[in-house]
Order: structure tokens, then C-alpha cells, then sequence
């Protein structure tokens, strides 16, 4: 489990497993040490905010023990799960804001883009959040192949695709924007239907449904029929 913690973060747990980290490291080294390791750790990462956005393979670098820095990534991405809430199985995604406003805490300071598919029944109701692919900045996140696995597996009537900018800044790369393309006409073709690919940045989110699909059609407009349109309900 740190091994998959430490390869693709903590994303790609469950919260049994980030809870089973914590149980792990429940019992700590002697007080002086323990004060003597928080106050390096604050003091590598520059505070509190810092800290909590840390990889595990940050915290060991600045020498947290791995069932240490284990707990802490499990710690703080359970505070960033209770922050996003709201939006479990069976909930219903009506529009872009809504994805953001359970995407943006999980995925906002992740250093590396995680790629996430969000299956829908009928109803737009979510049937599973599923992680596609982990990689670094500026590599190429995904295959259609890849993305549609899940959502063909699960029998999903459409799917909502979100990835991060580690850079903070959710303006979509021509990378984005060729992935999107592809992935809308595989779905076209696979009789899933792609409602919106959001991007989350730092407190900001770009959503192509809700620019009309802007660069894949060549034409900016309303949200095309089938997409989430800001605050809109679809189908």
C-alpha cells in the first residue's frame, strides 16, 4: 500500500486504505522525537499548507519515516475528501460547477495530472469515480482505450472526465484539446455519451461543455446538446 502511495498517490486509495494507514502509524516514536520531526518537516515545507500538499516522496526526502509520511498524505487527503463531499455514488451531477466543487479539493495541489472518469447512469446519476491514469506534467495522460474501459465495464450511459494542471492554471493545452476530440469521438462511436472534460487548476476550472466545446469544432457557442452547460441540468 505505501509502495502504490508512493507511485500514484493517494488519489488512487480507498479510504479504508487511507484510514489502515493511519492505524499503521499509530504508534509514534517518543515525544521529543516526534516534536523534533514535525518542527523539521514545517520548517522544510514552509507551514501547514505546505505540509498537507506534500508527496510521500517528499516527506521522505525531508526525512519523515515511511509510516510517518504515509499517515500524513493519507491524513491530509482525507481532510481534502471531507472538504470535496457531496458528491458520491448514486449523487446526481447537474453541471460544471458541481464537478469542480468535488474535484477541486481533491485534485487542486496534486503535483502530477491524475485523470479521473466519472460514470453516469441515465439519470446522471454517479455510478463510480474511477482513476484512469497518473502521470507527470506535460505527458500524455491518456488513451481512449483507457478511458472508456471503465465506463464500458460498468455499462455507464455517459461519462464526465476530469484531470488537473499541477501548474495551477486550467487554461486547456493543445494536448487537452486533441485528447477531448478523440475522446468525444470515441464515445460518439462506443454509444457513450462524454457530457463535459473538466479541467481543474488551482481554485479556478476550465469546462469544455460549457465553452461550447471551444477549439475542437472550431467555433465557440452554447454547450452542444448532451453537455452539462454551467448550472444547467442536462437530459
Amino acid at each position: 500500500m505505501l509502495g502504490r502511495l508512493r507511485d500514484h498517490g493517494p488519489a488512487v486509495l480507498s479510504e479504508e486504505e487511507l484510514v489502515s494507514l493511519l492505524v499503521a502509524a499509530s504508534r509514534p516514536p517518543a515525544p521529543v522525537s516526534a516534536l523534533m520531526l514535525s518542527e523539521r518537516l514545517l520548517d522544510a515545507f514552509d507551514g501547514l499548507d505546505e505540509l498537507a500538499a506534500a508527496s510521500m516522496a517528499d516527506l521522505l526526502h525531508a526525512g519523515a519515516p515511511a509510516p510517518a509520511a504515509g499517515a500524513m498524505v493519507a491524513a491530509a487527503e482525507l481532510a481534502r475528501r471531507c472538504e470535496a463531499g457531496g458528491a458520491g455514488c448514486g449523487s446526481h451531477l447537474t453541471s460544471s460547477a458541481q464537478v469542480h466543487a468535488h474535484f477541486g479539493p481533491l485534485l487542486g495541489d496534486e503535483k502530477r495530472e491524475i485523470f479521473v472518469a466519472v460514470l453516469l447512469d441515465s439519470r446522471n446519476r454517479i455510478v463510480a469515480k474511477v482513476p484512469v491514469s497518473t502521470g507527470s506534467l506535460g505527458a500524455s495522460l491518456v488513451h481512449p482505450r483507457e478511458a472508456f474501459r471503465p465506463a464500458v465495464k460498468e455499462s455507464a450511459a455517459a461519462v464526465i472526465f476530469v484531470h488537473n494542471h499541477p501548474s495551477g492554471d486550467p487554461e486547456p493545452s493543445r494536448e487537452d484539446r486533441r485528447i477531448t476530440r478523440r475522446l468525444k469521438e470515441a464515445g460518439e462511436v462506443l454509444g457513450i455519451a462524454v457530457l463535459d472534460h473538466v479541467v481543474v487548476g488551482r481554485n479556478a476550472y476550465f469546462s469544455f461543455a460549457d465553452s461550447g466545446w471551444d477549439g475542437l469544432t472550431g467555433h465557440r457557442g452554447a454547450a452542444v446538446h448532451g453537455g452539462l452547460a454551467k448550472g444547467e441540468v442536462a437530459g
